[in-house]
């Protein structure tokens, strides 16, 4: 354990150095040398100082969220996961206007047992993911329908660059961020999918990954439904 937390603190020390580095040198660039910087320069780097603040802001959020994750308890409620997967969606589809966003639902689900707020946070990162890592005007299909043993399935699918078969098992790792042409365009410290992994297992859920390498990526998620014994006790506790 000791180990683990060492090899923890060590690599989020240099997560923290990376975007603190550059923010400090353009910085120090700019007080230092601004009469002598053209407007275009100027602009470039406060541009820098800009991402790499939101990096580090975004890690920040991210590290708390990891110290968080044990000690705070789901709140369970019955959700309709179509309903909350939608809000998700017109959200997203502002933010990636140029991925289209599909979604696929069984209408005839019965509601499932949730904490909304992580669930949506769960839902959040996988699109999120799946729109960044795709090429762009791509499709990302989400889809629910009854799993199996009472639980309820989401699937979550893009058809951008996939993932190796041997690189499966890593996604949901501290820290990992798979190589390929996409990753260097974006920001992310490979905390994503081992907070989504580590949520979904807080709500007693499963979620896997399947991916054929240049075609398409697909997130499966399963949870349990609200039995009816589960569902008269909340309406009558509320």
């Amino acid at each position: 354990m000791d180990n683990i937390q060492e090899e923890f603190i060590s690599t989020v020390s240099h997560e923290l150095r990376t975007p603190l580095t550059s923010i400090r040198g353009f910085s120090q660039t700019l007080l230092a040398s601004w009469d002598k910087i053209d407007e275009d320069n100027k602009k470039k780097f406060v541009k820098i100082i800009e991402e790499q603040s939101n990096r580090l802001i975004n890690l920040v959020e991210n590290i708390l969220t990891v110290s968080k994750i044990n000690s705070d308890k789901p709140v369970y409620k019955a959700v309709n996961v179509n309903t909350s997967i939608e809000k998700i969606k017109q959200l997203l589809t502002l933010k990636y206007k140029d991925c289209k966003i599909i979604t696929n639902f069984n209408k005839n689900l019965p509601p499932a047992k949730l904490d909304e707020e992580k669930f949506q946070q769960i839902i959040t990162n996988l699109i999120d993911n799946a729109c960044k890592y795709s090429d762009s005007k791509g499709e990302v299909i989400v889809s629910t329908s009854f799993g199996n043993n009472e639980n309820v399935e989401i699937k979550i699918k893009d058809f951008g660059v996939g993932i190796k078969e041997e690189d499966l098992s890593k996604v949901f790792d501290k820290f990992v961020r798979l190589e390929n042409h996409l990753t260097s365009k974006t920001q992310g410290n490979g905390l994503g999918l081992y907070i989504t992994k580590n949520l979904v297992e807080s709500m007693n859920g499963k979620i896997n990954a399947q991916s054929d390498l240049g075609k398409w990526t697909e997130f499966i998620l399963n949870f349990p439904f609200y039995t009816q014994e589960e569902a008269l006790k909340c309406s009558q506790q509320s």
